[in-house]
């Protein structure tokens, strides 16, 4: 009998050492995953920053030189679902495209006129003698920092903004956290830059700025008729009409406007809603109580540029308001602007939700 119960406890002993063993691999395993869920790490063969959440690619952080674009990006931006948002003209072409306005890449932010240089405007479209003597370029420096995560990922990089195409003088030092969460359906882009004049510098009030995306063509409001629109500089950009099937994009501003009546007013979020084939996508922008001119203006045109811009208070406003915002030499300013992508329609109060959250954010 007693050998029978020493027998009974070695076996219950052995199993119950197995089942602790095999939970501590499960757990190890779980946590292993949830650890690295968004993952944020540098590729030294594309000299990107790559993004992904669960092992899946969501955004880079795109950098391929002065001879190909003017400043660093994000590029692409997907849904959940890996469905690509944004336009890939100039840098990877898709049939159906726009092909105007060779600047707009990806997510960026930047500005039209700082001491009477153009940040917004520049690329290799136009003529090496008029870059040097009107545009700017955005040259990154240092990547600071990364760290991936089970509900977060984040980088930090440096930067300078330099007159005369990159040849001229560093008006400003840029420092720029982007920080990724979100669950499920639905993809978080914070993105907190930090302007340092290195030198006087000078916002004039103006039109083209400040932190954009151009979006794909399904996101792009139907097309009625061509239009031009004119830079700074006085360039002309032709934006012809295109078919119309499959395009279905549509703002709604925090204040209950929607498609063309967005652009030049002020809200406090912009939600762009449309569809890919079977797939519902809301791409929203959200403005923070702390940034200057709170809220901001929408530079939200229905050719596919959604942009929010604080500083260009005497265009949109008619002339009845200006900022021409100054920062003497070493005086800062901060911008700081929420991106939610969710594989499916999105509501006001989602929004008006994700939007007091943000506005915790420092």
């Amino acid at each position: 009998m007693f050998k029978n119960v020493t027998l009974l406890v070695k076996l219950l002993d052995r199993l119950y050492w197995g089942i602790a063993i095999l939970v501590a691999i499960i757990m190890i395993v779980t946590n292993t995953s949830t650890a690295q869920r968004i993952k944020v790490e540098a590729n030294e063969t594309t000299k990107t920053v790559d993004i992904s959440y669960d092992n899946k690619p969501f955004t880079s952080f795109f950098n391929p030189g002065e001879d190909i674009l003017k400043k660093p990006v994000l590029y692409p931006l997907r849904t959940s679902k890996g469905t690509i948002i944004t336009r890939g003209w100039p840098i990877d072409p898709r049939p159906g495209e726009r092909v105007d306005h060779p600047h707009h890449v990806g997510m960026w932010l930047n500005y039209e006129d700082v001491n009477g240089f153009d940040y917004w405007n520049n690329s290799t479209a136009i003529s090496e003698e008029k870059r040097v003597a009107k545009y700017g370029t955005i040259r990154q420096l240092e990547l600071v920092e990364m760290k991936s995560g089970s509900k977060k990922g984040s980088f930090k990089v440096r930067g300078e903004w330099v007159s005369a195409d990159g040849h001229g003088e560093t008006t400003l030092l840029e420092t720029t956290e982007y920080i990724f969460s979100g669950k499920g359906d639905q993809r978080i882009i914070d993105r907190i830059t930090t302007l340092t004049a290195d030198r006087e510098a000078i916002f004039k009030d103006v039109k083209d700025g400040m932190f954009a995306i151009r979006v794909a063509r399904e996101l792009e409001g139907p097309s009625t008729k061509p239009e031009i629109f004119t830079d700074a500089s006085g360039i002309e950009t032709k934006v012809p009409t295109l078919n119309n099937d499959g395009i279905t994009g549509n703002y709604r501003s925090s204040e209950g406007l929607e498609g063309e009546k967005v652009w030049g007013t002020k809200g406090r979020w912009v939600n762009l809603s449309g569809k890919f084939k079977d797939e519902d996508v809301s791409l929203a922008i959200i403005d923070h109580p702390k940034n200057l001119g709170y809220p901001t203006y929408w530079h939200a045109r229905t050719y596919g540029l959604f942009a929010a811009n604080p500083l260009g208070d005497f265009v949109f406003s008619n002339g009845k308001t200006s900022t021409n915002l100054k920062l003497a030499k070493g005086e800062s300013v901060t911008f700081r602007y929420r991106t939610v992508i969710t594989s499916r329609k999105v509501g006001d109060n989602e929004i008006n939700k994700l939007a007091k959250e943000f506005a915790k954010v420092k």
